[in-house]
């Protein structure tokens, strides 16, 4: 097992998790895994989290204090945005196509659908400054008379559905003026900053401008600070190859915890999948296209010398924690070890792109709201016209920069997709069944693309060695 490479542990982690969840699920033992074995997952994710905000914080201040060339910082943060959001919007291109194209939404009963249909004229009636989309009109159908009562008592258990007015709430809060971004992006208090994980941007923000005063300084007045910072980085990264030891134990807490929690036996977790069944596959097969497709063609365009399953090798450790934490956050250290170890990008384009990246780089958010919002306009018959689907990829673009690296702050995000073509909200509880699951493949997106682009940038900048020292990975 010692000689066992890390992935092929987190790998034999992940399926025992799983085993053991259904065969535990059989027996009737999923609240002794909820009480004794989830815990530890739930241990995992902090000790990751907590080594996350002050690794990201002294590995930028660490590679921007390092560069000879100040001016060079300009050219390779121009280059990594424009490489995110390129990424960014062929994910949510991808999503639309494939739900076009597919339309899960269709498959859903007649009868539903038309339920579903009235329910939503019922909302925008109730709902000021918002207008039937498509311009047609089923509730005064006398047709659908008696389907008006049950639409109206499923709207209200919409409402009502638990977690969903908690994140209407959240999605208010981070509604402001257009530029109320940047304002998010300076922060009032570093410290405040630095103990909530959910304002990483503020914290990149301080350590680009500590890092790039630091290194303005005369040598003989800065070197102290460096040697500080580059020695408590280390720490930090040494912190993350301990607790990397003991992944594949951690990462079977994990799974058997998630699907504890989905359901009480195995046939409600798969019961759970069926009705969202169309949805799930069109989703997992846009995410899919992403990850073994699109990204690995985007790096032999740039890095001809980098084979496919070469790639997928040297990041798989990051991917398969992704796909267990459903964090980009709590990957960060370990997809920083695997870029810089495994691929060979140095350790100033590692510690500059990929903290950027976990923050706003949301390939999978993206296509994954791309995908929910008009598979929820199909199944409530609303016709979206092409201006409307390219309100989604605005508005989807610009969320994914806002949107935290936690577990389904996609939620929240799509609330705000939602309102900004004049669609209910609460839709979001429909898909909650599944959204776990589903957050935890896009993730793994996330973390694929934030490889990809540090890959991409590192060649650009002439500070790639794919003849790394190749150890077992």
């Amino acid at each position: 097992m010692k000689k066992l490479a890390l992935h092929w542990k987190i790998i034999i982690g992940l399926v025992l998790g799983i085993i053991y969840s259904l065969i535990a699920s059989s027996i009737g033992l999923n609240q002794f895994t909820r009480d004794f074995i989830d815990p530890f997952g739930t241990i995992f994710i902090r000790l990751l989290k907590f080594i996350a905000v002050p690794l990201v914080l002294f590995s930028i201040i660490s590679g921007i204090s390092s560069l000879s060339d100040i001016s060079s910082l300009g050219r390779m943060g121009l280059k990594t945005m424009i490489a995110y959001l390129i990424t960014t919007v062929a994910a949510v291109a991808v999503g639309l196509f494939a739900v076009n194209t597919l339309q899960p939404g269709q498959y859903i009963a007649q009868e539903s659908r038309v339920k579903n249909r009235i329910k939503y004229e019922i909302w925008v009636n109730e709902t000021p400054g918002v207008e039937i989309l498509d311009g047609k009109n089923f509730l005064n159908d006398p047709e659908y008379a008696e389907m008006t009562q049950e639409a109206n008592a499923l709207l209200e258990a919409e409402r009502k559905a638990e977690g969903v007015q908690e994140r209407m709430e959240n999605a208010e809060k981070m509604q402001g003026s257009p530029l109320q971004f940047l304002v998010d992006f300076v922060p009032d208090n570093i410290f405040s900053a630095l103990s909530d994980g959910g304002k990483m941007l503020q914290v990149i923000f301080f350590a680009i401008f500590f890092g790039i005063v630091l290194a303005s300084l005369p040598k003989d007045v800065g070197k102290p600070v460096i040697d500080f910072v580059n020695g408590t980085n280390e720490v930090f990264l040494k912190m993350v190859e301990i607790v990397m030891n003991a992944a594949p134990f951690f990462v079977f807490a994990l799974m058997a915890g998630v699907l504890a929690k989905m359901a009480e036996t195995t046939a409600e977790v798969i019961e759970i999948f069926k009705g969202l069944l169309s949805y799930s596959l069109v989703l997992v097969a846009g995410l899919f296209f992403m990850i073994f497709i699109f990204y690995p063609l985007f790096v032999r365009l740039v890095v001809p010398q980098l084979k496919y399953g070469d790639f997928f090798r040297r990041i798989s450790p990051a991917q398969f924690l992704a796909f267990s934490t459903s964090s980009s956050a709590a990957t960060l250290p370990v997809t920083m070890e695997c870029v810089r170890d495994n691929i060979g990008v140095s350790k100033t384009v590692t510690n500059f792109v990929l903290p950027i990246g976990a923050t706003v780089n949301m390939d999978g958010t993206s296509l994954y709201q791309a995908v929910a919002v008009v598979f929820m306009a199909q199944m409530h018959m609303v016709d979206l016209s092409i201006s409307q689907q390219l309100t989604i990829v605005l508005t989807a673009t610009l969320a994914s920069i806002g949107s935290a690296a936690v577990p389904s702050a996609g939620l929240v995000m799509m609330i705000i997709v939602l309102q900004s073509v004049g669609l209910n909200p609460a839709w979001i509880a429909i898909i909650f069944p599944v959204d776990r699951i589903l957050d935890m493949c896009r993730t793994v997106v996330n973390v694929t693309g934030d490889a990809t682009v540090s890959t991409i940038i590192a060649k650009s900048e002439g500070q790639l060695n794919l003849e790394v020292n190749d150890k077992e990975i």
